[in-house]
């Protein structure tokens, strides 16, 4: 039996699972993500811990159980100016941090400094601050895919899933495209997501995000497809955050929300048979 099959839904269904990142970056991406949950269409959410909005989102999270949350385990922070470092103390975790105290911006300079015992014990106490806080998640993922740039970082993030009982989120194509190693993975006895759906910054250049993102739910199959989205405002807020950063920016987070709070994205999941489905129901039959 496929995962379709032991869900419930005959073979072919095409299963999705619409989720929202980056959850405790900011205050303006909680409240979108908050509003994509309970008036939208997004199905799924993961918090940063290591954020300076965790606080207001794992009230959020551990006040409303109904609703699919996952860890999303933090090791890089991209931004320029918007900073931040382990929960842990730095002498324990230096490796993960630059000169001055907060995770590398890239995946690059991560993987050249960081030492395997201390990724596995920053993202322990990620997870155990998490649950330590009264939050029940669903299941694990990753920012910026982080521990997908070495097969043996990738192990760890499985073994924590194990250690945990949750699913964690792999996608073999994402992780080999942002691989910065030689070595071969071990996806066997791994639940995998088939399909990854997310935009691109070339259709974001040129307007078309919105478009692109109703093309790719025309273009959904069967099996398991993960649609990731980081809903926020394009406000004072996320603008400064984002500086400089057009990416996965703060215009390019309001067409997140937008999208997948309108009738739009309704009208295609219904009209392409599209069943949602979430890490809970997955865990369920592990």
């Amino acid at each position: 039996m496929n995962l379709a099959q032991k869900l419930g839904y005959p073979e072919n269904t095409k299963l999705l699972i619409i989720h929202a990142d980056d959850a405790g970056l900011s205050h303006s991406e909680n409240q979108a993500t908050i509003k994509t949950l309970q008036n939208g269409f997004v199905n799924s959410y993961s918090i940063m811990v290591p954020c300076p909005w965790f606080f207001e989102m794992a009230n959020f999270a551990k006040d409303n159980p109904q609703y699919d949350c996952g860890i999303h385990l933090t090791l890089t922070c991209e931004w320029e100016y918007y900073k931040f470092g382990p929960v842990l103390p730095l002498s324990e975790v230096s490796s993960l941090t630059d000169q001055n105290g907060h995770f590398y911006k890239n995946r690059t300079d991560f993987r050249n400094n960081a030492k395997l015992p201390e990724i596995r014990k920053e993202l322990t106490a990620q997870i155990e601050k998490a649950l330590q806080f009264g939050i029940q998640p669903t299941h694990l993922d990753s920012h910026m895919c982080s521990v997908g740039v070495t097969p043996e970082i990738l192990e760890i993030y499985k073994e924590l899933g194990k250690q945990y009982n949750l699913p964690v989120f792999i996608n073999k194509q994402f992780v080999e495209s942002i691989s910065l190693s030689n070595e071969k993975y071990h996806f066997e006895d791994t639940l995998l997501a088939d399909h990854l759906l997310i935009g691109y910054f070339s259709d974001f250049e040129k307007g078309e995000l919105r478009k692109s993102y109703s093309k790719a739910l025309d273009n959904v199959i069967p099996g398991l497809n993960v649609f990731l989205l980081h809903p926020a405002f394009d406000d004072f807020e996320m603008q400064g955050i984002t500086l400089n950063h057009p990416n996965f920016g703060s215009a390019w987070r309001q067409i997140d929300f937008d999208f997948f709070t309108s009738e739009d994205c309704g009208a295609k999941l219904k009209e392409n048979n599209i069943q949602l489905v979430t890490w809970r129901e997955i865990a369920s039959i592990r």
